[in-house]
């Protein structure tokens, strides 16, 4: 479970930029929060759930902080470089550049970690080859 500060942005990265599906939603009117369980086509019983908590009646949210203590997801893809160029598009920092053809990280609209994984090593690629590490992951 994912804890997510703007359900649109999050969907948006997690379905448009790494291509998982949404699975099915619960709105808990009550409890004040939504979930969202997503799931890759190849695995649809490997779900993540996404915990949207609405906003207080004064319109705060809560504060999740950099998300660091949560660790990372990891997804396999299919092309390394392709996924990279896409969130990239997608206004994504690549904080960890692919340089080797086989990993890349990035961060959800939430800050959590996302290591991107190719099976095997692609040859090095520009730009990707020479692209430094930005920010934290």
């Amino acid at each position: 479970m994912i804890r997510v500060r703007d359900l649109d942005a999050s969907l948006r990265f997690y379905c448009e930029g790494l291509g998982l599906r949404e699975m099915r939603r619960q709105e808990n009117p009550q409890g004040r929060y939504t979930l969202v369980f997503l799931a890759a086509q190849e695995s649809p019983d490997a779900e993540i759930e996404l915990t949207y908590n609405w906003p207080a009646a004064d319109g705060s949210v809560e504060d999740y902080g950099s998300a660091r203590n949560f660790g990372h997801l990891a997804f396999r893809v299919d092309d390394i470089y392709a996924t990279c160029a896409h969130l990239q598009a997608m206004g994504v920092t690549i904080n960890r550049p692919p340089r080797d053809g086989h990993m890349a990280f990035v961060r959800s609209p939430d800050l959590i970690s996302i290591e991107l994984l190719q099976d095997g090593h692609l040859p090095p690629q520009e730009p990707w080859a020479s692209m430094p590490n930005t920010g934290v992951w």
